[in-house]
Protein backbone atom coordinates (compact mmCIF):
# COMPACT_ATOMS: atom_id res chain seq x y z
CA UNK A 1 0.00 0.00 0.00
CA UNK A 2 1.36 3.36 -0.90
CA UNK A 3 1.83 6.11 1.64
CA UNK A 4 -0.66 7.83 0.27
CA UNK A 5 -3.48 4.93 0.45
CA UNK A 6 -2.38 4.06 3.92
CA UNK A 7 -3.45 7.84 4.91
CA UNK A 8 -6.25 7.79 3.16
CA UNK A 9 -6.96 4.20 5.04
CA UNK A 10 -5.67 5.92 8.78
CA UNK A 11 -8.69 8.31 8.13
CA UNK A 12 -10.86 5.70 8.73
CA UNK A 13 -8.95 4.93 12.08
CA UNK A 14 -9.11 8.97 13.42
CA UNK A 15 -12.68 8.75 12.35
CA UNK A 16 -13.78 6.08 14.75
CA UNK A 17 -11.41 7.60 17.61
CA UNK A 18 -13.40 11.14 17.69
CA UNK A 19 -11.86 12.95 15.09
CA UNK A 20 -14.48 14.94 13.82
CA UNK A 21 -12.42 16.63 10.92
CA UNK A 22 -11.10 13.34 9.77
CA UNK A 23 -14.50 11.75 9.53
CA UNK A 24 -15.37 14.77 7.83
CA UNK A 25 -12.59 14.00 5.35
CA UNK A 26 -13.31 10.23 4.83
CA UNK A 27 -16.86 11.05 4.02
CA UNK A 28 -15.74 13.44 1.39
CA UNK A 29 -13.45 10.57 -0.26
CA UNK A 30 -16.21 7.86 0.08
CA UNK A 31 -18.26 9.75 -1.89
CA UNK A 32 -16.07 10.20 -4.64
CA UNK A 33 -15.18 6.49 -4.54
CA UNK A 34 -11.83 6.07 -2.78
CA UNK A 35 -11.72 2.28 -2.59
CA UNK A 36 -9.25 2.58 0.43
CA UNK A 37 -11.95 4.01 2.21
CA UNK A 38 -14.74 1.39 1.63
CA UNK A 39 -11.61 -1.32 2.60
CA UNK A 40 -11.22 0.66 5.72
CA UNK A 41 -14.67 1.12 6.80
CA UNK A 42 -15.34 -3.12 6.00
CA UNK A 43 -11.97 -4.13 7.92
CA UNK A 44 -13.41 -2.17 11.16
CA UNK A 45 -17.05 -3.36 10.77
CA UNK A 46 -15.17 -7.41 10.45
CA UNK A 47 -13.19 -6.61 13.62
CA UNK A 48 -15.28 -4.30 15.91
CA UNK A 49 -18.54 -3.98 14.17
CA UNK A 50 -20.81 -0.72 16.29
CA UNK A 51 -24.43 -1.01 15.21
CA UNK A 52 -26.56 1.81 14.90
CA UNK A 53 -30.91 2.47 13.96
CA UNK A 54 -30.59 3.60 10.87
CA UNK A 55 -33.80 5.90 10.12
CA UNK A 56 -34.82 6.76 7.30
CA UNK A 57 -36.72 10.06 6.12
CA UNK A 58 -38.54 9.75 2.97
CA UNK A 59 -41.52 11.50 0.84
CA UNK A 60 -42.22 14.36 -1.02
CA UNK A 61 -40.34 17.57 -1.86
CA UNK A 62 -41.66 20.21 -0.01
CA UNK A 63 -43.09 18.16 2.95
CA UNK A 64 -40.65 19.66 5.80
CA UNK A 65 -38.28 16.12 6.28
CA UNK A 66 -35.41 18.78 6.97
CA UNK A 67 -37.19 20.52 10.14
CA UNK A 68 -38.49 16.98 11.49
CA UNK A 69 -35.21 15.26 10.81
CA UNK A 70 -33.77 18.27 13.30
CA UNK A 71 -36.95 17.60 15.76
CA UNK A 72 -36.53 14.13 16.27
CA UNK A 73 -32.45 14.94 16.47
CA UNK A 74 -33.01 17.43 19.20
CA UNK A 75 -35.24 14.91 21.21
CA UNK A 76 -32.32 12.01 20.73
CA UNK A 77 -30.50 14.61 21.89
CA UNK A 78 -32.14 15.29 24.79
CA UNK A 79 -31.64 11.78 25.72
CA UNK A 80 -27.65 12.22 25.37
CA UNK A 81 -27.37 9.84 21.95
CA UNK A 82 -25.16 10.93 19.48
CA UNK A 83 -26.80 11.51 16.16
CA UNK A 84 -25.46 11.61 12.71
CA UNK A 85 -27.18 12.81 9.72
CA UNK A 86 -26.74 11.54 6.53
CA UNK A 87 -28.96 13.95 3.68
CA UNK A 88 -29.41 13.79 -0.22
CA UNK A 89 -29.34 16.59 -1.96
CA UNK A 90 -30.41 17.51 -5.52
CA UNK A 91 -26.52 17.61 -7.36
CA UNK A 92 -25.23 21.06 -8.93
CA UNK A 93 -25.16 21.44 -12.50
CA UNK A 94 -22.36 22.95 -12.39
CA UNK A 95 -19.76 21.59 -9.86
CA UNK A 96 -21.83 17.91 -9.35
CA UNK A 97 -22.32 18.77 -5.46
CA UNK A 98 -24.91 18.69 -2.98
CA UNK A 99 -26.77 21.61 -3.31
CA UNK A 100 -27.26 22.35 0.52
CA UNK A 101 -30.24 24.71 1.03
CA UNK A 102 -32.20 21.94 3.52
CA UNK A 103 -29.40 22.29 5.53
CA UNK A 104 -30.30 25.66 6.39
CA UNK A 105 -33.83 24.25 8.53
CA UNK A 106 -30.84 22.30 10.76
CA UNK A 107 -29.06 25.40 11.44
CA UNK A 108 -30.09 24.94 15.79
CA UNK A 109 -28.45 21.54 15.63
CA UNK A 110 -25.06 23.78 14.92
CA UNK A 111 -22.16 23.73 17.03
CA UNK A 112 -23.43 20.89 18.83
CA UNK A 113 -20.62 18.14 19.39
CA UNK A 114 -22.93 15.33 19.67
CA UNK A 115 -24.55 16.00 16.23
CA UNK A 116 -22.92 15.17 12.25
CA UNK A 117 -24.51 16.69 9.60
CA UNK A 118 -23.52 15.55 6.34
CA UNK A 119 -24.66 16.63 2.60
CA UNK A 120 -24.22 14.02 -0.10
CA UNK A 121 -24.81 14.72 -3.78
CA UNK A 122 -27.49 12.33 -5.51
CA UNK A 123 -25.97 12.06 -8.92
CA UNK A 124 -28.86 10.21 -10.54
CA UNK A 125 -29.04 8.02 -8.36
CA UNK A 126 -32.19 5.95 -8.31
CA UNK A 127 -34.21 5.82 -4.98
CA UNK A 128 -33.32 9.46 -4.03
CA UNK A 129 -30.10 7.78 -2.64
CA UNK A 130 -26.28 8.43 -2.76
CA UNK A 131 -24.63 5.32 -3.90
CA UNK A 132 -22.29 5.53 -0.87
CA UNK A 133 -25.13 6.39 1.91
CA UNK A 134 -25.18 2.97 3.32
CA UNK A 135 -21.70 2.81 4.10
CA UNK A 136 -21.59 6.47 5.60
CA UNK A 137 -24.02 4.94 7.78
CA UNK A 138 -21.34 2.26 9.12
CA UNK A 139 -18.85 4.87 9.63
CA UNK A 140 -21.29 7.09 11.42
CA UNK A 141 -21.47 3.55 13.55
CA UNK A 142 -18.18 2.96 14.15
CA UNK A 143 -17.54 6.80 15.07
CA UNK A 144 -19.58 6.23 17.91
CA UNK A 145 -23.26 7.60 16.51
CA UNK A 146 -26.00 5.14 18.21
CA UNK A 147 -28.69 7.36 15.91
CA UNK A 148 -28.11 7.88 11.98
CA UNK A 149 -31.23 9.50 10.07
CA UNK A 150 -30.96 9.49 6.38
CA UNK A 151 -33.00 12.21 4.29
CA UNK A 152 -33.52 11.28 0.70
CA UNK A 153 -33.67 14.00 -2.03
CA UNK A 154 -37.71 13.71 -1.99
CA UNK A 155 -37.97 12.34 -5.76
CA UNK A 156 -41.58 11.48 -5.62
CA UNK A 157 -43.76 8.44 -5.22
CA UNK A 158 -41.00 6.00 -6.77
CA UNK A 159 -38.06 7.11 -3.43
CA UNK A 160 -38.16 3.71 -2.04
CA UNK A 161 -34.55 3.07 -1.91
CA UNK A 162 -33.87 3.91 1.68
CA UNK A 163 -35.95 0.74 2.35
CA UNK A 164 -32.87 -1.08 1.85
CA UNK A 165 -30.62 0.56 3.81
CA UNK A 166 -32.93 1.68 7.07
CA UNK A 167 -34.41 -0.31 9.86
CA UNK A 168 -37.24 2.24 10.46
CA UNK A 169 -38.76 4.32 7.78
CA UNK A 170 -40.61 7.66 7.99
CA UNK A 171 -42.58 8.59 5.45
CA UNK A 172 -43.45 12.36 5.27
CA UNK A 173 -47.00 13.72 3.41
CA UNK A 174 -48.48 17.38 3.85
CA UNK A 175 -51.94 17.69 3.39
CA UNK A 176 -52.02 18.66 -0.24
CA UNK A 177 -49.73 16.10 -1.21
CA UNK A 178 -52.68 13.93 -3.29
CA UNK A 179 -54.14 11.08 -3.41
CA UNK A 180 -53.48 8.60 -0.71
CA UNK A 181 -54.50 5.29 -2.80
CA UNK A 182 -52.13 6.60 -5.49
CA UNK A 183 -49.51 6.89 -3.11
CA UNK A 184 -50.16 3.63 -1.99
CA UNK A 185 -50.40 1.86 -5.43
CA UNK A 186 -47.04 3.49 -6.24
CA UNK A 187 -45.07 2.00 -3.03
CA UNK A 188 -44.31 4.90 -1.17
CA UNK A 189 -46.64 3.68 1.54
CA UNK A 190 -45.87 0.23 1.43
CA UNK A 191 -42.21 0.64 2.79
CA UNK A 192 -43.44 3.05 5.58
CA UNK A 193 -43.14 2.22 8.96
CA UNK A 194 -44.23 5.46 10.72
CA UNK A 195 -46.11 7.65 8.49
CA UNK A 196 -46.63 11.46 8.86
CA UNK A 197 -49.17 14.03 7.47
CA UNK A 198 -46.77 17.45 8.31
CA UNK A 199 -47.44 20.57 8.29
CA UNK A 200 -51.17 19.31 9.96
CA UNK A 201 -52.47 23.33 10.71
CA UNK A 202 -52.87 22.89 7.06
CA UNK A 203 -56.67 22.68 6.06
CA UNK A 204 -57.25 19.05 5.24
CA UNK A 205 -54.48 17.56 7.02
CA UNK A 206 -56.84 15.03 9.36
CA UNK A 207 -59.15 14.29 6.35
CA UNK A 208 -55.83 13.30 4.51
CA UNK A 209 -54.44 11.43 7.46
CA UNK A 210 -57.94 9.18 7.11
CA UNK A 211 -57.30 8.31 3.75
CA UNK A 212 -54.21 7.17 3.67
CA UNK A 213 -55.52 5.00 6.76
CA UNK A 214 -58.52 3.75 4.51
CA UNK A 215 -55.56 3.30 1.91
CA UNK A 216 -53.83 0.97 4.17
CA UNK A 217 -56.77 -0.75 5.20
CA UNK A 218 -57.49 -1.92 1.26
CA UNK A 219 -54.33 -3.45 1.14
CA UNK A 220 -54.30 -5.07 5.11
CA UNK A 221 -51.93 -7.81 5.75
CA UNK A 222 -51.58 -9.96 9.06
CA UNK A 223 -48.57 -7.39 10.23
CA UNK A 224 -49.55 -4.48 11.94
CA UNK A 225 -50.78 -1.03 10.63
CA UNK A 226 -47.66 1.70 10.61
CA UNK A 227 -49.17 4.42 12.39
CA UNK A 228 -50.21 7.17 10.96
CA UNK A 229 -49.32 10.57 12.90
CA UNK A 230 -50.31 14.32 12.27
CA UNK A 231 -47.22 16.77 13.18
CA UNK A 232 -46.95 20.21 12.98
CA UNK A 233 -43.35 21.94 13.36
CA UNK A 234 -44.55 24.90 14.45
CA UNK A 235 -46.98 24.13 16.63
CA UNK A 236 -44.97 21.36 18.02
CA UNK A 237 -47.89 18.89 18.01
CA UNK A 238 -47.42 15.48 17.11
CA UNK A 239 -43.35 15.86 17.44
CA UNK A 240 -43.07 13.48 20.67
CA UNK A 241 -45.31 11.46 19.08
CA UNK A 242 -43.42 10.74 16.12
CA UNK A 243 -40.30 10.30 18.55
CA UNK A 244 -41.92 7.65 20.33
CA UNK A 245 -43.05 5.65 17.39
CA UNK A 246 -39.57 5.58 16.26
CA UNK A 247 -38.00 3.94 19.06
CA UNK A 248 -40.81 1.51 19.53
CA UNK A 249 -40.63 0.37 15.89
CA UNK A 250 -40.00 -3.32 16.15
CA UNK A 251 -38.92 -5.88 13.46
CA UNK A 252 -42.09 -8.10 13.21
CA UNK A 253 -41.22 -11.01 10.21
CA UNK A 254 -43.64 -9.46 7.99
CA UNK A 255 -41.70 -6.41 8.09
CA UNK A 256 -38.68 -8.21 8.36
CA UNK A 257 -39.72 -10.00 4.70
CA UNK A 258 -39.97 -6.22 3.19
CA UNK A 259 -36.83 -5.54 4.42
CA UNK A 260 -35.39 -8.38 3.14
CA UNK A 261 -36.65 -8.24 -0.25
CA UNK A 262 -35.65 -3.83 0.04
CA UNK A 263 -32.08 -5.31 0.86
CA UNK A 264 -31.49 -7.80 -1.55
CA UNK A 265 -32.64 -4.79 -4.68
CA UNK A 266 -30.15 -2.69 -2.82
CA UNK A 267 -27.14 -5.28 -2.59
CA UNK A 268 -28.22 -6.08 -6.18
CA UNK A 269 -27.85 -2.02 -7.31
CA UNK A 270 -24.21 -2.28 -5.70
CA UNK A 271 -23.49 -5.27 -7.35
CA UNK A 272 -24.58 -3.80 -10.69
CA UNK A 273 -22.68 -0.58 -10.23
CA UNK A 274 -19.65 -2.25 -9.15
CA UNK A 275 -19.84 -4.55 -12.33
CA UNK A 276 -19.65 -1.02 -13.89
CA UNK A 277 -17.22 -0.25 -12.42
CA UNK A 278 -14.60 -3.28 -13.18
CA UNK A 279 -15.23 -2.23 -16.91
CA UNK A 280 -11.58 -1.07 -18.28
CA UNK A 281 -9.75 -0.68 -21.29
CA UNK A 282 -11.36 -2.98 -24.20
CA UNK A 283 -14.06 -4.02 -22.21
CA UNK A 284 -14.87 -0.41 -21.37
CA UNK A 285 -15.12 0.10 -25.37
CA UNK A 286 -16.86 -2.96 -25.90
CA UNK A 287 -19.93 -1.95 -23.37
CA UNK A 288 -20.23 1.50 -24.98
CA UNK A 289 -20.18 -0.17 -27.92
CA UNK A 290 -23.10 -2.24 -27.13
CA UNK A 291 -24.92 0.94 -25.73
CA UNK A 292 -24.53 2.44 -29.56
CA UNK A 293 -25.72 -1.06 -30.52
CA UNK A 294 -28.90 -1.28 -28.73
CA UNK A 295 -29.59 2.23 -29.03
CA UNK A 296 -29.60 1.82 -32.90
CA UNK A 297 -31.80 -1.18 -32.55
CA UNK A 298 -29.31 -3.95 -34.03
CA UNK A 299 -28.59 -5.79 -30.78
CA UNK A 300 -31.19 -6.89 -28.37
CA UNK A 301 -30.65 -5.53 -25.08
CA UNK A 302 -30.60 -9.22 -23.11
CA UNK A 303 -28.10 -10.62 -25.92
CA UNK A 304 -25.38 -7.46 -24.97
CA UNK A 305 -25.90 -7.99 -21.53
CA UNK A 306 -24.83 -11.88 -21.82
CA UNK A 307 -22.18 -11.05 -24.02
CA UNK A 308 -20.88 -8.55 -21.76
CA UNK A 309 -21.34 -10.81 -18.63
CA UNK A 310 -19.14 -13.53 -20.45
CA UNK A 311 -16.56 -11.18 -21.62
CA UNK A 312 -16.23 -10.27 -17.39
CA UNK A 313 -16.46 -13.61 -16.45
CA UNK A 314 -13.35 -14.93 -18.89
CA UNK A 315 -11.18 -12.40 -17.63
CA UNK A 316 -11.35 -14.35 -14.68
Amino acid sequence: MSGEARARSNLVTLAVAGDRRALAQALTLLERGTPEISEAIAGAIASSPAPARRIGFTGPPGAGKSTLIAEVAARFRARQLKVGILAVDPSSAFTGGAVLGDRVRMSALAGDPGVFVRSFAARGQPGGLAEAISEAADLLALAGYERVLIETIGVGQGDVGVAGIAQTVVVVFVPEAGDAVQSLKAGLIEIGDVLVVNKADRPGAEAFAAEIGAALALGATSAPAPPVLLTSTTSGAGLDELHLAIEQHGEPSAVGDRRRRAIRAHLLSLLAAQMERSFAGDERLELERAVDEVAAGRRPPRRAAVELWARLRSRS
